[in-house]
């Protein structure tokens, strides 16, 4: 009797339910126990996929695929049997060539619903091609449907469901769906608003980074909605989650302001986004963020030597001295340090260490000045200038990038179309090449739409800034306001936010650069 190997797949976990009836894994598992019976054939082994996508996820990250690869190779059965053939897969470039694997490895591929898969010919791989580009189509258009769908409902203002972000709640809408199933509605859980509102304040006005509010929120002994202490990552997803400022966002598509579900100001979640970002950056980028605000010293992240550009670290140590008494006495000191020229780099003519204390006093100085004169200064118009041009080289860039990416999908189109001549036989090219081809020039638009992405975001983030006069004037006159009775940690992300840059250079040489939202305002005093 020949060994058979079942494959049975679910997409979505809406698939799996309880009852026998409507579960779509005892279904497939039934008839094809059914159909080996029929045939005499001994099931082997059976594989499960529950909630796993034919058509989005490839086979080389599916386990249960490669588990039977690795059983084809070893002789372990005979035939793959499955419920229908579409089990295997919806990729239409590549589920095919998984197909035609398992049969030159001498492994019959048998569908309960459709029979067996031959490769006999080249009309059989043709037919076999076109049944997984249809099944892939029908992938796409229900994907596309249902994406449609959402994106309406999302541009119409209306909750599409989802994890409930930590700072809402649902309730009963009295609305409900075909099945019968009355629909949720989102709204604001007035106990969990002033936390959000904390993190993202904390986050802004003391630099703490997202370990740094777990920690916070799970010693005041706050919990996730499912009851767990918070975790960086959960933390982090609060922050980025614009629906805090009153919108539903579903892929591109942002809703309308939804005035009853901001908790957030707009202002504050783009500046929290900023200073993520920066954080992000590696080493060799130059930052004005503080990696973080628990240091004793006034200045991280962005103090630099002047001398060879290196970002210079903090370090501390212990001042000692005997008194006249005879009495030790010890005091802990901070020093800036150029590693470059402690490394003795020849890039680097500067100082090696520069005492703390001379040059945060001397840029506390500096910044009391700039914020006792901006409570003389008044708005200008001239702020627009500066966003004018940013946006026209974004543009520039932007129109760059669409070009290349439309030649990308030509040759993508170009490549699918040889699938077929290579099947039959038709092509210079074997299908592993087409293959090949087909995933380097997808990886390719990937990387130029994760690009345009960015730039689209930095172009509306750009021209919104052009109506961001306002909050910037306003942060202003508040930092003039409470620096001086601000806590350390406070007045480091004041002074991160307001100076892009310090170059220190020997002789204690301070250049200070201001964050541009800044300068104008004082630049018109």
């Amino acid at each position: 009797m020949k060994r058979v190997h079942c494959l049975y797949r679910v997409s979505t976990k809406k698939q799996l339910d309880k009852t026998i009836e409507k579960d779509d894994i005892p279904l497939q598992q039934i008839t094809c126990h059914e159909f080996a019976a029929l045939n005499q054939w001994t099931i082997t082994r059976e594989f499960f996929e529950r909630g796993v996508s034919g058509f989005k996820t490839s086979a080389s990250k599916r386990d249960e695929i490669q588990d039977l690869k690795k059983a084809a190779e070893k002789g372990e059965f005979d035939i793959l049997l499955v419920y229908m053939k579409d089990r295997i897969g919806r990729i239409d470039d590549e589920t095919p060539f998984i197909v035609e694997w398992f049969v030159n490895q001498g492994i019959e591929v048998w569908s309960a619903k459709e029979g067996q898969q031959r490769f006999e010919n080249h009309t059989d791989k043709l037919m076999n091609y076109i049944y997984f580009w249809q099944a892939n189509g029908e992938s796409r258009k229900t994907s596309m449907r249902v994406k449609d769908v959402l994106n309406q409902l999302t541009e119409k203002g209306v909750y599409t469901g989802g994890v409930t972000p930590f700072g809402y709640k649902t309730i009963p809408s009295g609305r409900f769906n075909k099945q019968g199933k009355e629909l949720v509605d989102l709204v604001v859980d007035t106990s969990e608003a002033p936390i959000v509102r904390m993190i993202f304040e904390k986050s802004v006005n003391e630099g703490y980074g997202s370990h740094r509010l777990a920690a916070l929120l799970n010693e005041m002994n706050i919990k996730t909605h499912n009851g767990s202490k918070f975790q960086s990552n959960t933390v982090n997803r609060i922050l980025k989650n614009r629906t805090y400022c009153g919108y539903y966002v579903s892929g591109d598509i942002v809703s309308p302001h939804i005035p009853h579900l901001q908790i957030i100001n707009k202002d504050i979640f783009d500046r929290t986004q900023l200073i993520m970002k920066q954080r992000a950056a590696k080493n060799e980028e130059k930052t004005q963020i503080a990696m973080n605000t628990k240091g004793k010293t006034l200045l991280s992240g962005n103090i630099y030597c002047a001398h060879c550009g290196s970002r210079m670290i903090t370090t501390g140590y212990v001042y000692s001295h005997v008194r006249a008494d005879g009495s030790k006495h010890e005091v802990r000191k901070y020093r800036y340090i150029c590693t470059k020229r402690i490394h003795k780099s020849d890039k680097c003519k500067g100082q090696s260490v520069y005492v703390s204390e001379r040059i945060d006093n001397a840029v506390d100085k500096i910044v009391r000045e700039y914020l006792s004169r901006i409570k003389r200064t008044a708005k200008s118009v001239a702020l627009e200038k500066r966003y004018e041009t940013e946006i026209v080289d974004l543009k520039t860039q932007k129109r760059e990038l669409e070009e290349e990416h439309k030649k990308y999908k030509e040759r993508l189109s170009q490549l699918n179309s040889e699938i077929s001549k290579t099947l039959t036989g038709e092509s210079i090219y074997t299908p592993e090449m087409v293959s090949n081809g087909i995933t380097e020039t997808k990886e390719e638009l990937h990387k130029i739409e994760d690009k345009l992405a960015q730039l689209n975001y930095g172009l509306n983030n750009t021209q919104g800034a052009m109506k961001k006069i306002d909050y910037y004037y306003d942060q202003f006159c508040g930092w003039a306001e409470m620096f001086d009775e601000a806590t350390l940690e406070q007045r480091k992300m004041i002074i991160c936010q307001l100076i892009k840059e310090i170059n220190v250079s020997r002789g204690y040489n301070l250049d200070i650069i201001l964050d541009l939202s800044y300068e104008q305002f004082l630049s018109a005093s």
